[in-house]
């Protein structure tokens, strides 16, 4: 869906939807909200508690010719909205407007919002509402066989403050430049969503390489993409291994952007790209395999992030490494019981073919490593033990270095998206000791989606290091706010927050 975001009014522009934040100290206080017969209704069912004004509430009112457009619709929030109440209050009417097929939007904004607050400023009040709108439009794309024209149609986004609001010099540009920013980091999420939401068939390691290929492209990244000759000469057991199996071949992609050559921080982000996971010979339930096809959903979080860095071009170093491969069962694939020799040179025991993302992405960090990243975070749909954990509603976070996962948790809580610290006590890491090798690939059910992490940290080197487990919340069953069914797009925001805001 294309959207055209506008501040200020247009008397040009005749809005089908009007969108009004309403408070219950509004409705109890019988404040002048829109005109005097609509303000009735809405204290009409604030009186039968239909309608208070608490946030996340909605509703919709015609106007009957009693005031432009057709409809307003009424978002209930605090009088002081934080950046996730806005973001959510987006995905809000998002749903309410697409159910009303309207295609020109104007959204009323109080003079608390052009204000800002400590914690919100008129910059991240924009952005948020704005991303919320955008995302929680959103959803997966259906193979059809006939076009659907009105699904190219754009949609007119008004913002203009309210009657009487007094407005500052800079609330224009401030507002403008949170709305930009929104609509750039909604789509680097979509982007992301609509990758990860690719069947198998069209999507297998090469495509996931040109893909990355474009980006780079298009915003001058350097772009290395490594063959499955190159990654045998380069001695990366863990990719060859998992993706030997298949016939489509694994490549190793990445992407240089320079945007601070006077610094030496050179910021990783890794993702892992399993295109269709099988479980190899050790292979998963029928049962929702279907699902598999977001195996490669960190992958497209480090390129929805990059496509974000691209636009903005900060000021900060970034290489972003992709391990792209298919785990598929053959007479070639790899089985339990194989020692393996990954790029570092350290030895692995193949315990459970399943346990594929962890081997490609210790081939990916160290790639990173040897080309100058010195601060490390890789994003992965790693391990079902992190949905035991923390179900579908928070990423799971493991690391060797508090003040980089704290950074990242900061990052996470500005794009509201929940990340929590997992415990990497030494006890856990000697759950991955083997009698084969220098380690095997899984520690056991106890404590997996920690051990699963601690494994990739074994090839992090002296590196600050953070891993991100996205298997809970990089998928959903159902929608939730602004957070689509299917693939989420989750941490593109978190890892773009994070280095667009790099001194």
């Amino acid at each position: 869906m294309i959207f055209q975001f506008t501040y200020g009014a247009n008397p040009g522009q005749a809005a089908d939807i009007v969108v009004k934040f309403v408070s219950r100290a509004q409705l109890e206080n019988n404040a002048s909200l829109i005109q005097p017969q609509l303000d009735a209704e809405l204290r009409r069912l604030h009186a039968r508690g239909l309608f208070t004004g608490e946030k996340g509430q909605k509703e919709t009112i015609a106007t009957l010719g009693l005031y432009e457009g057709s409809s307003v619709l009424a978002l209930g929030y605090s009088g002081s909205a934080s950046a996730d109440e806005l973001r959510d209050a987006g995905a809000s009417a998002a749903k309410s407007l697409k159910k009303l097929r309207t295609r020109s939007v104007k959204v009323l904004l109080p003079e608390a919002l052009l204000q800002g607050t400590a914690d919100c400023q008129p910059e991240r009040s924009s952005q948020s509402f704005v991303e919320g709108l955008v995302l929680g439009w959103y959803e997966r794309p259906k193979r059809k066989g006939k076009h659907d024209s009105a699904d190219t149609e754009p949609v007119v986004v008004q913002f203009v403050p309210e009657s009487g609001v007094n407005e500052d010099d800079s609330a224009a540009a401030r507002w403008s430049a949170g709305m930009k920013r929104g609509e750039l980091f909604a789509d680097g999420a979509i982007f992301a969503r609509d990758l990860t939401n690719l069947p198998g068939n069209e999507l297998v390691p090469e495509g996931l390489a040109e893909y990355a290929e474009e980006i780079g492209h298009r915003y001058d990244f350097d772009v290395e993409i490594m063959d499955e000759y190159t990654i045998i000469d380069q001695g990366m057991g863990g990719l060859i291994g998992v993706g030997k199996g298949s016939a489509n071949p694994p490549r190793m992609i990445v992407l240089h952007y320079e945007g601070a050559p006077d610094n030496k921080d050179v910021w990783g982000i890794i993702g892992k790209g399993i295109t269709f996971d099988t479980g190899g010979i050790s292979l998963k339930r029928a049962e929702g395999m279907e699902e598999m096809i977001g195996d490669m959903g960190g992958a497209a979080a480090v390129l929805g992030a990059m496509r974000i860095l691209g636009e903005l071009k900060p000021k900060v170093n970034v290489l972003a490494v992709i391990a792209a491969a298919e785990n598929m069962p053959s007479d070639r694939a790899l089985k339990p019981g194989d020692v393996i020799v990954t790029m570092s040179g350290k030895t692995v025991e193949v315990v459970n073919t399943d346990a594929e993302g962890r081997l490609v992405l210790a081939d990916a960090v160290t790639t990173a490593v040897q080309r100058g990243a010195t601060h490390l975070i890789d994003v992965a749909t790693l391990t079902g033990a992190v949905e035991t954990a923390l179900g579908n509603v928070a990423t799971g976070a493991v690391g060797n270095n508090e003040l980089l996962i704290q950074d990242v948790i900061r990052a996470g809580r500005q794009s509201g998206e929940r990340i929590w610290p997992l415990p990497s006590y030494p006890e856990y890491r000697k759950q991955l000791d083997s009698d084969a090798a220098d380690l095997k690939n899984s520690g056991g059910r106890l404590g997996g989606a920690i051990t699963g992490g601690l494994f990739i940290g074994a090839f992090a080197e002296d590196r600050p290091w953070v891993h991100l487990d996205i298997a809970g919340t990089s998928w959903l069953k159902s929608a939730r706010g602004w957070e689509s069914k299917g693939a989420t797009g989750v941490m593109v925001r978190t890892l773009a927050e994070l280095l667009s805001s790099r001194v």
